[in-house]
Order: C-alpha cells, then structure tokens, then sequence
C-alpha cells in the first residue's frame, strides 16, 4: 500500500526522532516515513542490523502492506551529532525510560517535546524526572503489534493513538491522520492510560499461554485469569477515586462478568473486543519467548503500587509480578489452570 499525499500539502512540521527500534518504534517510524515525514531511529545495533539488511515491511489486521527498502532507512544507534528533532516519540521498553530520557537531554535542544508512546503510567514522569529540560508528553498505543520477522512489523489489532492534550502536538494530528495513524488529544489521558491497562493486564496471561491473542481469549480458563486480575485493579482504582475511561464493549465494571461468561456468549457479546487477526500476540509474549525483562512492572505491579499508596493490598496482581519474575528464560508454555495454581500459590502469606 502506498501512503498518499498531495503535490500541495505542506512540509511536515520537521523531523521525527524516534527512539527505540522496537515493534512500536519501527510500526510508528515507519507509516509516519511512508506518508513523507522524515524520520531518523535510534536503537540497539540488533534490531537495527536487521533493517540495514532487510529493510522495514509494514502490515495490519486489514491486509495493508507498506514495504520501505533498507536505503531509505536513516538508522543510529546513538543520537545523531547536531539532532534537532521536531518531535521525538520514546518507544523504549519501561526499564530503559531513565536511560534513553538522559540521552536525549545531553544531546537534544531544550524544549524538544518528546511524546512517550509506552505501556503503564510512569513512563511519561520517569523520562520528564531524568530530562527535565524537554517537554515529555504523555502518550498511549492502544492496539498489538508485533515482529513476524526480522523487520516486519504487524498490527494485529485497531485502535486510536491517544496522547494528553500538549499544544505542540496540535501541527503534528494531520501528519499522523495522513500515516493512518489518527491520533486524539485528551484532557484527562491517566483515565484512558487506566483503561488500556487494565486491558493490558492480559499481556502477561497471554504470554504465558504460548498462544495468539485471539486463541488465548477464546480459552475461558484464561479468560477467568485475567477477570481475577481486572476485578482487583478494580477494587484499588475505586478506593484511591481513580477514574477509568470505558473499555469496549462495556463500562470497566462489566468487564470481568463479560470475560467469565462460556465461550459461546463472550464470543457474541465481545465480537469487537475479538477483532484480532490470528497473528496478534503481546509484546510480552515476544520478550518472554526471548528471554528478555519484561514489562510486567509497568502493568500489574501499577496496581499494586496504587493499592499500597491508599492502605491496600492487591495480592493477586503481586501473585502476577512475582510469577513473571520467577520463570526462567524462554519458559514452556502453561496452562490456565497451571496459573492460577501459581497464582494461588504465590498469593498466600
């Protein structure tokens, strides 16, 4: 599929730094590249290796490709001398916020919005704590992407990119519609930060099951996993007066009844919650599958983290956290009734 843009359409705002070459990093990258914004990444010589060699293949749930050949790459594995971005977009996993945020301020212009497009609720205030002198806005990517092979990118999933409103990013909202990448501005982005992580409580149950997403969801034992989980943030969220933006296809309330009904029913009542292709699988999976950290602090420990600010205790979130710290590299897959045994276990005094 090739991006469309008009002969009369003025030059993007400048030029997009992303930082990290990870599936949303080079998925973002890349559809802004396509619709003419230039863009310049910066990652781990790993992950770029494979773009220098096989160039960045792009593709959705939808069946849209974009191809973009190696040469037409401008990849680096550290901030280019005399970088001036117009925007940067932090795509680094969780552990290296601190890190990549004290990069960019040694080698970036004060003032540089940087528009943090990670999992969980810290991110954003960890990268503005380590660069102090640029403007970190923070942002959400609500749907699945992940690396088919080497350099090719999937979404599996739809949904709308969200940011908190920031006047710097109002230029940028055409840019983005252009990539098919429509981005809407939020008043109060922690309710919807909220919302995505409750569903992303899922990541690490779909990481443990070995299977797709849309497999994964149609199991009802791993259904009953992740209800657990939700319920919990539940409970904490309305203790500590935390709103929650709405999660289709119900208000958050209904959503573990929804998860706990037989299969048959979910799969009626939940039809848009399953719009997943048969590809799409959590980042999670894929770290856990190499035997890197995951971002499981980013998710369930949030919750706990919330429960001990207002007095409270979230023992089945923590069961999670300290589960996914157990295992060892690349585990087998398990069970859902093998989790919830470990959980169980892990959550007892």
């Amino acid at each position: 599929m090739k991006a469309r843009t008009s002969a009369a359409a003025p030059p993007a705002p400048g030029e997009v730094l992303v930082m990290g070459a990870g599936a949303i990093g080079c998925y973002l990258g890349g559809r802004l590249h396509a619709a003419g914004v230039p863009v310049t990444w910066v990652g781990r010589p790993h992950a770029l290796s494979h773009l220098q060699r096989l160039g960045l293949t792009l593709s959705d749930l939808h069946g849209a490709r974009q191809q973009i050949p190696a040469s037409a790459l401008r990849l680096h594995d550290g901030i280019p001398a005399q970088a001036a971005p117009a925007l940067v977009l932090l795509c680094v996993k969780s552990a290296a916020t601190a890190s990549a945020a004290a990069q960019l301020q040694a080698h970036l212009p004060a003032g540089t919005p940087v528009l943090s497009m990670q999992n969980g609720l810290v991110n954003a205030p960890t990268a503005q704590a380590a660069a102090p002198k640029l403007q970190v806005v923070p942002g959400m990517v609500p749907y699945n992407v992940a690396e088919l092979a080497p350099g090719h990118f999937h979404r599996g999933t739809d949904g709308i990119l969200a940011a908190q409103e920031h006047p710097t990013l109002r230029a940028w909202l055409p840019w983005f519609q252009r990539a098919g990448l429509p981005l809407r501005l939020h008043a109060d982005l922690r309710a919807v930060q909220w919302g995505k992580l409750l569903l992303n409580l899922n990541n690490p149950v779909n990481a443990l099951s070995g299977q797709p997403l849309r497999a994964q969801l149609l199991e009802r034992g791993y259904r009953r996993v992740l209800a657990t989980l939700i319920e919990e943030a539940l409970a904490v969220l309305r203790h500590a007066g935390q709103p929650v933006a709405r999660l289709p296809p119900l208000p958050p309330a209904g959503l573990p009844g929804l998860l706990r009904l037989p299969t048959p029913l979910f799969q009626v009542l939940a039809a848009r919650m399953l719009r997943i292709d048969e590809q799409a699988r959590s980042s999670m999976a894929d770290d856990l599958a190499r035997g890197r950290p995951t971002e499981i602090d980013a998710l369930c420990g949030e919750v706990v983290r919330l429960a001990a600010a207002h007095g409270r205790r979230a023992p089945w979130n923590a069961a999670m956290v300290a589960l996914m710290h157990s295992l060892p590299p690349a585990p087998h897959p398990m069970t859902a009734a093998a989790i919830m045994q470990a959980l169980e276990g892990a959550r007892r005094p």
